[in-house]
Order: C-alpha cells, then sequence, then structure tokens
C-alpha cells in the first residue's frame, strides 16, 4: 500500500491547533501514533479527505472549517435539566461549570458539559467542544498497511493501536 485510501491502516504522527489562537488541542506528541481504518468513520470526514493520497514520511498541513472538522454548534444540544437528576453525582463530586461528564443515552454514551449550575437547574451543552470551530492539522504518515479483511468487516484497527478481541 503506496498511499492513504480507503481501506488502508494508517499510523499517523499529528497535532491539531486552533488557526486562530495556536492553541494545541490535540497532540500524538511523546505518545504513540495514531492508527485508524481509512474510510470507517473513525476520523473527522475533512482529516480524512485531507490525508487521501499521502505516502509514508509525507507531512500534510490543512485547515479544516467547522462543517469539514466537528460542525456547527447546534442550540438545540444545550439543554436545562432539574438538578435532582444528578443527586447521585453531587454525592461524589460537587458539579461545577465546564466540568464534563458523560450521559447515559438512548444511542449509547454521550459527554456533555456544565453550562451553568443554580439552585434549581443545570445547563449541559452536548455540542463536542470544537464544534463551530475551524481547526489545522499537521500529519506525518508514518507507516501505512492494506487492512486485513477482519479489519474491514469489524470497522476498525485490530492489534497495536487499535482494538483487540
Amino acid at each position: 500500500m503506496d498511499t492513504v485510501q480507503n481501506n488502508a491502516v494508517a499510523t499517523v504522527h499529528y497535532t491539531g491547533t486552533l488557526p486562530e489562537t495556536g492553541e494545541v488541542f490535540d497532540t500524538s506528541e511523546g505518545r504513540d501514533p495514531l492508527v485508524f481504518l481509512v474510510g470507517h468513520r473513525q476520523m473527522i470526514t475533512g482529516f480524512e479527505e485531507e490525508m487521501i493520497g499521502a505516502k509514508v514520511g509525507e507531512r500534510r498541513t490543512f485547515t479544516l472549517e467547522a462543517e469539514r472538522a466537528y460542525g456547527e454548534r447546534q442550540e438545540e444540544n444545550v439543554t436545562t435539566f432539574p438538578r435532582s437528576d444528578f443527586a447521585a453525582v453531587e454525592a461524589q463530586v460537587p458539579l461545577e461549570v465546564g466540568m464534563t461528564l458523560v450521559a447515559d443515552m438512548i444511542d449509547g454514551p454521550r459527554p456533555f458539559t456544565i453550562l451553568s449550575v443554580d439552585e434549581q437547574t443545570i445547563s449541559a451543552d452536548f455540542n463536542h467542544k470544537l464544534a463551530g470551530k475551524s481547526l489545522t492539522f499537521s500529519v506525518e504518515v508514518v507507516e501505512l498497511r492494506a487492512a486485513e479483511e477482519s479489519e474491514v468487516s469489524h470497522g476498525h484497527v485490530h492489534g497495536k493501536g487499535g482494538v483487540t478481541h
């Protein structure tokens, strides 16, 4: 496998920054590289699109607008709950603005950020923390290989950097 393409297992080092401030929001620096199965919705769409065709050793830098990253912020993802719904959590830790918690929803676990806390209610934001933001990535392809049949059928990488089952 010579280039990043669908059903390739790509191993990359990356740094993600906010273009308006240069703040690093995520990086593999000092950690193992990121391993993912291309074309199986493991990465944000724009990231994969920008990496298609890259070769081992190639470095690409690109900026994604919000719609190609985590999408625009959606106000319907901000909601208010009765504070009493959080009694079990509050028994263990004090609730604070900015705290991230995970809610068990019908479609699975969903992280949210606490926006406000008063005596009666808690305001929660279920938007991704990077929703509505442009993101810049600097990515170097470290390794490429063709995915195994079982990886393609399962939709994820097996072994080092992937799922073991």
